[in-house]
Protein backbone atom coordinates (compact mmCIF):
# COMPACT_ATOMS: atom_id res chain seq x y z
CA UNK A 1 0.00 0.00 0.00
CA UNK A 2 2.78 2.43 0.95
CA UNK A 3 4.55 1.55 -2.30
CA UNK A 4 1.41 2.44 -4.31
CA UNK A 5 0.94 5.74 -2.49
CA UNK A 6 4.61 6.60 -2.93
CA UNK A 7 4.38 5.89 -6.67
CA UNK A 8 1.24 8.05 -6.89
CA UNK A 9 2.87 10.98 -5.04
CA UNK A 10 6.06 10.77 -7.07
CA UNK A 11 4.11 10.70 -10.33
CA UNK A 12 2.12 13.79 -9.36
CA UNK A 13 5.25 15.67 -8.28
CA UNK A 14 6.97 14.90 -11.56
CA UNK A 15 4.02 16.41 -13.42
CA UNK A 16 4.63 19.70 -11.64
CA UNK A 17 7.93 20.22 -13.43
CA UNK A 18 7.14 21.44 -16.90
CA UNK A 19 10.05 22.48 -19.15
CA UNK A 20 10.54 26.23 -19.44
CA UNK A 21 11.30 27.92 -22.73
CA UNK A 22 14.99 27.71 -23.55
CA UNK A 23 16.25 31.30 -23.55
CA UNK A 24 19.97 30.55 -23.78
CA UNK A 25 20.17 31.09 -27.51
CA UNK A 26 18.29 34.37 -27.39
CA UNK A 27 20.35 35.60 -24.46
CA UNK A 28 23.68 34.82 -26.07
CA UNK A 29 22.93 36.21 -29.49
CA UNK A 30 22.55 39.73 -30.76
CA UNK A 31 19.99 38.37 -33.19
CA UNK A 32 16.31 39.13 -33.22
CA UNK A 33 13.64 36.44 -33.26
CA UNK A 34 11.47 35.96 -36.29
CA UNK A 35 9.20 39.07 -36.21
CA UNK A 36 5.51 38.07 -36.01
CA UNK A 37 6.40 34.53 -37.12
CA UNK A 38 6.30 35.43 -40.79
CA UNK A 39 8.42 32.49 -41.93
CA UNK A 40 7.42 28.85 -41.98
CA UNK A 41 9.91 26.74 -40.02
CA UNK A 42 9.80 24.10 -42.75
CA UNK A 43 10.70 26.61 -45.47
CA UNK A 44 14.42 27.14 -46.24
CA UNK A 45 15.71 30.51 -45.03
CA UNK A 46 18.03 32.39 -47.33
CA UNK A 47 20.67 34.95 -46.34
CA UNK A 48 19.68 38.36 -47.68
CA UNK A 49 23.34 39.22 -48.33
CA UNK A 50 24.89 36.23 -50.11
CA UNK A 51 22.08 33.72 -50.63
CA UNK A 52 23.59 31.09 -48.30
CA UNK A 53 21.42 29.21 -45.77
CA UNK A 54 20.32 31.69 -43.11
CA UNK A 55 20.35 30.84 -39.41
CA UNK A 56 17.97 33.56 -38.24
CA UNK A 57 17.56 37.31 -37.84
CA UNK A 58 20.90 38.91 -37.03
CA UNK A 59 21.16 42.64 -36.40
CA UNK A 60 17.64 43.11 -37.81
CA UNK A 61 18.04 41.05 -40.99
CA UNK A 62 17.86 37.42 -42.08
CA UNK A 63 21.46 36.33 -42.70
CA UNK A 64 23.87 33.44 -42.50
CA UNK A 65 26.48 33.08 -39.75
CA UNK A 66 29.25 34.25 -42.11
CA UNK A 67 27.60 37.55 -43.02
CA UNK A 68 26.57 38.10 -39.40
CA UNK A 69 30.20 37.83 -38.28
CA UNK A 70 31.44 39.98 -41.18
CA UNK A 71 29.03 42.79 -40.34
CA UNK A 72 29.87 42.71 -36.62
CA UNK A 73 33.62 42.83 -37.25
CA UNK A 74 33.29 45.58 -39.82
CA UNK A 75 31.19 47.80 -37.54
CA UNK A 76 33.42 47.27 -34.50
CA UNK A 77 36.56 48.12 -36.47
CA UNK A 78 34.82 50.98 -38.26
CA UNK A 79 36.30 49.52 -41.42
CA UNK A 80 36.29 51.55 -44.63
CA UNK A 81 36.23 49.35 -47.74
CA UNK A 82 36.67 50.31 -51.37
CA UNK A 83 35.24 48.32 -54.27
CA UNK A 84 37.98 47.44 -56.83
CA UNK A 85 35.31 47.18 -59.49
CA UNK A 86 32.27 49.31 -60.33
CA UNK A 87 30.68 49.32 -56.86
CA UNK A 88 27.79 47.08 -57.83
CA UNK A 89 29.19 43.58 -57.35
CA UNK A 90 26.64 40.78 -57.06
CA UNK A 91 27.38 39.03 -53.76
CA UNK A 92 26.99 35.24 -53.69
CA UNK A 93 28.00 32.46 -51.36
CA UNK A 94 31.06 31.71 -53.49
CA UNK A 95 32.37 35.26 -54.09
CA UNK A 96 31.32 37.07 -50.90
CA UNK A 97 34.97 37.36 -49.80
CA UNK A 98 36.05 39.02 -53.05
CA UNK A 99 34.53 42.45 -52.41
CA UNK A 100 34.09 43.53 -48.82
CA UNK A 101 32.77 46.98 -49.79
CA UNK A 102 29.83 45.65 -51.78
CA UNK A 103 29.20 42.98 -49.19
CA UNK A 104 28.98 45.58 -46.41
CA UNK A 105 26.80 47.79 -48.60
CA UNK A 106 24.49 44.84 -49.16
CA UNK A 107 24.31 44.25 -45.40
CA UNK A 108 23.16 47.82 -44.84
CA UNK A 109 20.73 47.67 -47.76
CA UNK A 110 18.82 44.70 -46.33
CA UNK A 111 18.44 46.46 -42.98
CA UNK A 112 21.35 45.32 -40.78
CA UNK A 113 21.98 47.92 -38.06
CA UNK A 114 25.07 48.51 -35.94
CA UNK A 115 22.86 49.58 -33.02
CA UNK A 116 22.04 45.91 -32.50
CA UNK A 117 25.67 44.93 -31.92
CA UNK A 118 26.49 44.28 -28.27
CA UNK A 119 29.51 45.81 -26.57
CA UNK A 120 32.12 43.60 -24.92
CA UNK A 121 30.61 44.39 -21.51
CA UNK A 122 27.14 43.44 -22.71
CA UNK A 123 28.45 40.22 -24.19
CA UNK A 124 30.07 39.35 -20.86
CA UNK A 125 26.84 40.02 -18.99
CA UNK A 126 24.98 37.80 -21.44
CA UNK A 127 27.46 35.01 -20.91
CA UNK A 128 27.13 35.28 -17.14
CA UNK A 129 23.36 35.22 -17.46
CA UNK A 130 23.53 32.10 -19.62
CA UNK A 131 25.85 30.39 -17.15
CA UNK A 132 23.53 31.26 -14.26
CA UNK A 133 20.55 29.98 -16.18
CA UNK A 134 22.29 26.68 -16.92
CA UNK A 135 23.15 26.27 -13.25
CA UNK A 136 19.52 26.90 -12.30
CA UNK A 137 18.34 24.36 -14.87
CA UNK A 138 20.84 21.80 -13.57
CA UNK A 139 19.61 22.37 -10.00
CA UNK A 140 15.98 22.06 -11.06
CA UNK A 141 16.77 18.82 -12.90
CA UNK A 142 18.52 17.41 -9.83
CA UNK A 143 15.48 18.23 -7.67
CA UNK A 144 12.99 16.72 -10.09
CA UNK A 145 11.44 13.62 -8.50
CA UNK A 146 12.35 10.37 -10.16
CA UNK A 147 10.60 7.05 -9.81
CA UNK A 148 12.66 4.22 -8.47
CA UNK A 149 12.93 1.03 -10.47
CA UNK A 150 10.58 -0.69 -8.03
CA UNK A 151 7.98 2.10 -8.26
CA UNK A 152 8.06 2.06 -12.05
CA UNK A 153 7.63 -1.71 -11.99
CA UNK A 154 4.50 -1.35 -9.83
CA UNK A 155 3.02 1.17 -12.27
CA UNK A 156 3.80 -1.08 -15.24
CA UNK A 157 2.09 -4.03 -13.53
CA UNK A 158 -1.00 -1.94 -12.78
CA UNK A 159 -1.16 -0.64 -16.33
CA UNK A 160 -1.02 -4.18 -17.69
CA UNK A 161 -3.66 -5.31 -15.19
CA UNK A 162 -6.02 -2.53 -16.22
CA UNK A 163 -5.56 -3.13 -19.93
CA UNK A 164 -6.27 -6.83 -19.45
CA UNK A 165 -9.50 -6.14 -17.56
CA UNK A 166 -10.84 -3.10 -19.40
CA UNK A 167 -12.00 -3.41 -23.00
CA UNK A 168 -12.20 0.05 -24.63
CA UNK A 169 -14.30 -1.42 -27.46
CA UNK A 170 -16.99 -2.63 -25.00
CA UNK A 171 -17.62 -5.63 -27.24
CA UNK A 172 -18.83 -7.75 -24.31
CA UNK A 173 -21.82 -5.46 -23.83
CA UNK A 174 -23.59 -7.27 -26.66
CA UNK A 175 -23.73 -10.38 -24.44
CA UNK A 176 -25.86 -8.62 -21.83
CA UNK A 177 -29.62 -8.61 -21.81
CA UNK A 178 -30.46 -5.79 -24.24
CA UNK A 179 -31.19 -2.31 -22.88
CA UNK A 180 -34.88 -1.39 -22.98
CA UNK A 181 -35.57 2.32 -22.72
CA UNK A 182 -39.10 3.31 -21.81
CA UNK A 183 -39.88 6.74 -23.15
CA UNK A 184 -43.27 6.90 -21.49
CA UNK A 185 -42.08 6.15 -17.96
CA UNK A 186 -40.03 8.23 -15.59
CA UNK A 187 -40.63 11.47 -17.46
CA UNK A 188 -40.26 13.45 -14.28
CA UNK A 189 -36.90 11.79 -13.62
CA UNK A 190 -35.83 12.54 -17.16
CA UNK A 191 -36.69 16.20 -16.71
CA UNK A 192 -34.81 16.27 -13.44
CA UNK A 193 -31.78 14.67 -15.05
CA UNK A 194 -31.88 17.29 -17.79
CA UNK A 195 -31.81 20.06 -15.20
CA UNK A 196 -28.98 18.30 -13.38
CA UNK A 197 -26.98 18.03 -16.60
CA UNK A 198 -27.39 21.74 -17.31
CA UNK A 199 -26.39 22.68 -13.77
CA UNK A 200 -23.31 20.47 -13.76
CA UNK A 201 -22.14 21.71 -17.14
CA UNK A 202 -21.85 25.20 -15.64
CA UNK A 203 -20.02 24.15 -12.47
CA UNK A 204 -16.31 24.51 -12.04
CA UNK A 205 -14.33 21.43 -11.08
CA UNK A 206 -12.92 23.16 -8.00
CA UNK A 207 -16.45 23.85 -6.78
CA UNK A 208 -17.35 20.21 -7.25
CA UNK A 209 -14.47 18.99 -5.17
CA UNK A 210 -15.02 21.70 -2.59
CA UNK A 211 -18.68 20.83 -2.18
CA UNK A 212 -20.29 18.11 -0.10
CA UNK A 213 -20.46 15.81 -3.12
CA UNK A 214 -17.94 13.38 -1.71
CA UNK A 215 -19.14 13.46 1.85
CA UNK A 216 -22.62 12.51 0.63
CA UNK A 217 -21.46 10.00 -1.95
CA UNK A 218 -23.47 6.83 -1.27
CA UNK A 219 -21.69 3.78 0.01
CA UNK A 220 -23.66 1.64 -2.39
CA UNK A 221 -25.57 2.30 -5.58
CA UNK A 222 -28.06 -0.42 -4.72
CA UNK A 223 -31.60 1.00 -4.62
CA UNK A 224 -33.13 1.01 -1.17
CA UNK A 225 -35.96 -1.29 -2.14
CA UNK A 226 -33.52 -4.07 -3.10
CA UNK A 227 -32.33 -4.33 0.49
CA UNK A 228 -35.65 -5.92 1.42
CA UNK A 229 -35.50 -8.55 -1.29
CA UNK A 230 -34.47 -12.12 -0.52
CA UNK A 231 -32.85 -13.42 -3.67
CA UNK A 232 -33.64 -17.12 -3.41
CA UNK A 233 -35.62 -19.44 -5.61
CA UNK A 234 -38.04 -20.37 -2.86
CA UNK A 235 -39.15 -16.76 -2.50
CA UNK A 236 -39.43 -16.00 -6.21
CA UNK A 237 -43.11 -16.86 -6.22
CA UNK A 238 -43.86 -15.52 -2.78
CA UNK A 239 -47.07 -13.55 -2.66
CA UNK A 240 -45.57 -11.28 -0.02
CA UNK A 241 -43.18 -9.71 -2.56
CA UNK A 242 -45.50 -7.47 -4.47
CA UNK A 243 -43.23 -5.02 -6.33
CA UNK A 244 -43.99 -3.53 -9.72
CA UNK A 245 -40.96 -3.84 -12.01
CA UNK A 246 -42.72 -2.53 -15.11
CA UNK A 247 -41.08 0.89 -14.84
CA UNK A 248 -37.59 -0.62 -14.37
CA UNK A 249 -37.03 -1.40 -18.05
CA UNK A 250 -33.25 -0.84 -17.85
CA UNK A 251 -32.72 -2.92 -14.71
CA UNK A 252 -31.88 -6.27 -16.39
CA UNK A 253 -29.28 -4.71 -18.69
CA UNK A 254 -27.66 -2.58 -15.99
CA UNK A 255 -27.68 -5.54 -13.59
CA UNK A 256 -25.65 -7.51 -16.15
CA UNK A 257 -23.39 -4.52 -16.63
CA UNK A 258 -22.68 -4.16 -12.90
CA UNK A 259 -22.12 -7.90 -12.50
CA UNK A 260 -19.69 -7.87 -15.43
CA UNK A 261 -17.89 -4.80 -14.01
CA UNK A 262 -17.48 -6.42 -10.61
CA UNK A 263 -15.85 -9.45 -12.25
CA UNK A 264 -13.39 -7.15 -14.01
CA UNK A 265 -12.60 -5.29 -10.80
CA UNK A 266 -11.85 -8.63 -9.11
CA UNK A 267 -9.57 -9.55 -12.01
CA UNK A 268 -7.76 -6.22 -11.68
CA UNK A 269 -7.39 -6.60 -7.90
CA UNK A 270 -5.84 -10.05 -8.22
CA UNK A 271 -3.01 -8.58 -10.29
CA UNK A 272 -2.17 -5.83 -7.77
CA UNK A 273 1.21 -6.67 -6.22
CA UNK A 274 0.66 -8.16 -2.76
CA UNK A 275 -3.11 -8.58 -3.02
CA UNK A 276 -2.99 -12.36 -3.49
CA UNK A 277 -0.78 -12.71 -0.41
CA UNK A 278 -3.59 -11.44 1.81
CA UNK A 279 -5.93 -13.87 3.52
CA UNK A 280 -9.09 -14.80 1.64
CA UNK A 281 -11.17 -12.98 4.27
CA UNK A 282 -9.18 -9.77 3.80
CA UNK A 283 -9.41 -10.00 0.02
CA UNK A 284 -13.18 -10.37 0.23
CA UNK A 285 -13.48 -7.51 2.72
CA UNK A 286 -11.45 -5.17 0.52
CA UNK A 287 -13.38 -6.03 -2.63
CA UNK A 288 -16.83 -5.84 -1.03
CA UNK A 289 -16.18 -2.35 0.29
CA UNK A 290 -14.37 -0.95 -2.75
CA UNK A 291 -15.93 -2.62 -5.81
CA UNK A 292 -18.58 0.03 -6.46
CA UNK A 293 -16.10 2.87 -5.97
CA UNK A 294 -13.64 1.30 -8.39
CA UNK A 295 -16.46 0.80 -10.91
CA UNK A 296 -17.17 4.52 -10.64
CA UNK A 297 -13.50 5.26 -11.30
CA UNK A 298 -13.38 2.89 -14.27
CA UNK A 299 -16.59 4.25 -15.77
CA UNK A 300 -15.05 7.71 -15.88
CA UNK A 301 -13.10 6.65 -18.96
CA UNK A 302 -16.34 6.45 -20.93
CA UNK A 303 -17.93 9.55 -19.35
CA UNK A 304 -18.22 12.66 -21.53
CA UNK A 305 -18.68 16.18 -20.20
CA UNK A 306 -20.42 17.39 -23.35
CA UNK A 307 -23.67 15.56 -22.72
CA UNK A 308 -23.07 14.04 -19.28
CA UNK A 309 -23.38 10.49 -20.54
CA UNK A 310 -21.37 7.27 -20.54
CA UNK A 311 -20.58 6.27 -24.14
CA UNK A 312 -19.61 2.61 -24.40
CA UNK A 313 -19.21 2.00 -28.11
CA UNK A 314 -22.41 2.29 -30.15
CA UNK A 315 -25.43 4.49 -29.42
CA UNK A 316 -27.22 1.43 -28.05
CA UNK A 317 -24.77 1.46 -25.16
CA UNK A 318 -24.76 5.21 -24.58
CA UNK A 319 -26.13 5.67 -21.06
CA UNK A 320 -27.76 8.87 -19.90
CA UNK A 321 -28.97 9.80 -16.44
CA UNK A 322 -32.54 9.04 -17.48
CA UNK A 323 -31.45 5.47 -18.37
CA UNK A 324 -30.14 4.92 -14.85
CA UNK A 325 -33.39 6.14 -13.32
CA UNK A 326 -35.15 3.39 -15.26
CA UNK A 327 -33.14 0.88 -13.25
CA UNK A 328 -34.59 2.09 -9.95
CA UNK A 329 -32.11 4.81 -8.97
CA UNK A 330 -33.46 8.18 -7.90
CA UNK A 331 -31.98 11.63 -8.38
CA UNK A 332 -30.88 11.91 -4.74
CA UNK A 333 -28.42 9.11 -5.45
CA UNK A 334 -27.48 10.17 -8.99
CA UNK A 335 -26.62 13.80 -8.23
CA UNK A 336 -23.48 13.09 -6.15
CA UNK A 337 -22.56 10.30 -8.57
CA UNK A 338 -22.58 12.60 -11.59
CA UNK A 339 -20.82 15.37 -9.66
CA UNK A 340 -18.07 12.87 -8.91
CA UNK A 341 -17.82 11.89 -12.58
CA UNK A 342 -17.63 15.54 -13.70
CA UNK A 343 -15.00 16.48 -11.14
CA UNK A 344 -12.85 13.44 -11.89
CA UNK A 345 -13.08 13.98 -15.65
CA UNK A 346 -11.93 17.58 -15.33
CA UNK A 347 -8.74 16.41 -13.62
CA UNK A 348 -7.60 14.92 -16.96
CA UNK A 349 -5.75 12.11 -15.20
CA UNK A 350 -3.07 10.20 -17.05
CA UNK A 351 -3.58 6.47 -17.34
CA UNK A 352 -0.80 5.88 -14.80
CA UNK A 353 -2.54 8.13 -12.27
CA UNK A 354 -5.85 6.42 -12.99
CA UNK A 355 -4.60 2.90 -12.26
CA UNK A 356 -2.73 4.02 -9.14
CA UNK A 357 -5.89 5.64 -7.84
CA UNK A 358 -7.89 2.45 -8.40
CA UNK A 359 -5.27 0.31 -6.67
CA UNK A 360 -5.11 2.68 -3.69
CA UNK A 361 -8.90 2.62 -3.51
CA UNK A 362 -8.92 -1.18 -3.28
CA UNK A 363 -6.06 -1.45 -0.78
CA UNK A 364 -7.17 1.42 1.46
CA UNK A 365 -6.33 0.36 5.04
CA UNK A 366 -9.60 1.89 6.25
CA UNK A 367 -11.51 -1.00 4.67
Amino acid sequence: MSQLQSSWEMHQQSMAYLPDTDMDTMAASTSLPDPAGEFDKNMPRICGVCGDRATGFHFNAMTCEGCKGFFRRSMKRKAMFTCPFNGDCKITKDNRRHCQACRLKRCVDIGMMKEFILTDEEVQRKREMILKRKEEEALKESLKPKLSEEQQKVIDILLEAHRKTYDPTYSDFTKFRPPVRSNSSNRAAARSSSILTQDLSLEDSTDLFGSDAFSTFPESVEPQMFSNLVLSEENDESSSMNIDFSHLSMLPHLADLVSYSIQKVIGFAKMIPGFRSLTAEDQIALLKSSAIEVIMLRSNQSFTLEDMSWTCGSNEFKYRISDVTQAGHNMDLLEPLVKFQVGLKKLNLHEEEHVLLMAICILSPGR
